[in-house]
């Protein structure tokens, strides 16, 4: 276990520091787990969630085509018809997809607000990076407002034998949606804030951008709906998303194809694919799974649960702000599956009704991937989106955002939910 938290710990540190070769240095990490036998060979699959890596890759490409129709442009030019300034269109922009986010996977989010922030900015003469870490972030946030918000969510659920609506209202008593709308509020104030001096006026255009195309307009909105709905399926395989994200790219392919007889199409979409993306993930799948067969996820648990102590308080103070502080460096998921069974028992040993806990982990578990730029999917798919535009995002770039934005949601939900279920 010490060589490989060890090995972890440098991964990450060359990570942060080293942002131009995020992705050598997690493939390179990797490749040592898996030499070293620290991740078996029998369980390489098993680490790598092909559902994200497809949802990515379809997704990406649906943008692609979403971005040709020039409906991105058309949107821009809507937002920048209505906000006064680019103080408030990138806290509209956050804000909008941070409401998609909450029904819908968070990469998906930012993959396809995102274009719409590079056109603003396009237009704007602005640099785009601090609005796309904004739109990444958000969309972290709002992924515990509802069961189908995000895959931690879609545990917690499945193992506390929640239904949809008992994220609004839990045992007679606001669930957990009204605390990170609360939280979303007060980070909303924090953005305005960070974007405080950007009050130049936003100019008004005399003429609007005319789509060219509305079919993969109708093939996103086709996604979203279709997510949405896969998300309400018992027993479903655990790949869905992915396949839904990819049948829909293949649909537009192949109509593209046959409304432009374009032969460089099939070319235009691999190159979409942000593979310096996909490749960072796979990597980082990979060294999650080795640190978790060689039981370091485990240790985290049964520490926190030592640290706690028999005081509610000061366990629920730990869970939370233990979980912010990991997530911001291991993958919430295995994290999440890690804990729950834990609290269950903490809350069986102490007596007490273990809800508290389960969002307290929910929500820090969900926010703490907010702090750095590797500590989440959504906030790696943002940065691949401005790498392929052209824009570094370095890491203290990211945590000026990231750090006040998860700090301002976290503290109102932590109020809230001892307040409300202690």
């Amino acid at each position: 276990m010490i060589y490989a938290i060890i090995l972890f710990v440098i991964t990450y540190i060359l990570m942060l520091t080293l942002g131009k070769y995020r992705t050598y240095i997690a493939l390179i990490s990797a490749a040592l787990f898996i030499i070293s036998g620290m991740l078996p060979l029998n369980k390489i699959f098993g680490s790598i969630d092909f559902n994200v890596l497809l949802m990515i890759a379809g997704t990406m490409g649906l943008v692609q085509l979403f971005i040709d129709s020039k409906m991105p442009a058309l949107l821009a030019d809507l937002v920048m018809e209505k906000v006064p300034n680019v103080q408030m269109a990138a806290v509209a922009l956050a804000l909008f997809a941070g409401i998609i986010s909450a029904f819908v996977d968070n990469v998906a989010t930012v993959l396809m607000v995102a274009p719409i922030a590079l056109e603003i900015c396009k237009k704007l003469k602005t640099n785009p990076v601090p609005f796309i870490i904004a739109i990444a972030v958000s969309s972290n946030l709002q992924g515990a407002a509802t069961l189908v918000g995000d895959t931690t969510a879609i545990m917690l659920g499945s193992y506390a034998n929640m239904n949809f609506m008992d994220f609004f209202f839990y045992k007679g008593k606001p669930g957990i949606f009204f605390a990170v709308e609360l939280g979303a509020l007060a980070s909303a104030l924090i953005l305005a804030w960070l974007f405080r001096k950007e009050k130049q006026p936003i100019p008004k255009n005399t003429t609007r951008t005319v789509v060219t195309d509305y079919v993969p307009t109708v093939l996103l909105a086709g996604m979203i709906v279709l997510l949405i709905a896969a998300s309400f399926i018992p027993n479903k395989p655990d790949i869905t998303n992915g396949l839904i994200c990819v049948g829909l790219l293949i649909a537009g392919i192949i109509y593209t194809a046959i409304k432009t007889s374009d032969k460089k199409l099939i070319g235009r979409m691999l190159k979409a694919v942000d593979l310096e993306t996909i490749g960072l993930l796979f990597g980082l799948f990979l060294v999650i799974g080795g640190i978790s067969h060689m039981g370091v996820i485990d240790a985290v648990a049964a520490l926190l649960a030592k640290l706690g102590g028999g005081n509610v308080f000061l366990l629920y103070t730990v869970i939370v702000w233990a979980s912010v502080l990991f997530s911001a460096f291991i993958d919430n998921i295995p994290y999440v599956a890690t804990m729950l069974p834990v609290i269950s028992g903490l809350a069986a040993n102490l007596g007490i009704d273990p809800t508290l806990l389960y969002f307290g982990l929910l929500s820090g578990a969900t926010l703490g991937g907010n702090c750095t730029p590797i500590g989440a999917s959504a906030n790696i798919a943002g940065i691949g989106i401005l790498r392929k535009a052209g824009y570094e995002v370095k890491t203290k770039d990211f945590v000026r955002i990231g750090i006040p934005f998860t700090l301002a949601a976290v503290i109102p939900a932590y109020i809230y939910f001892w307040l409300l279920y202690s």
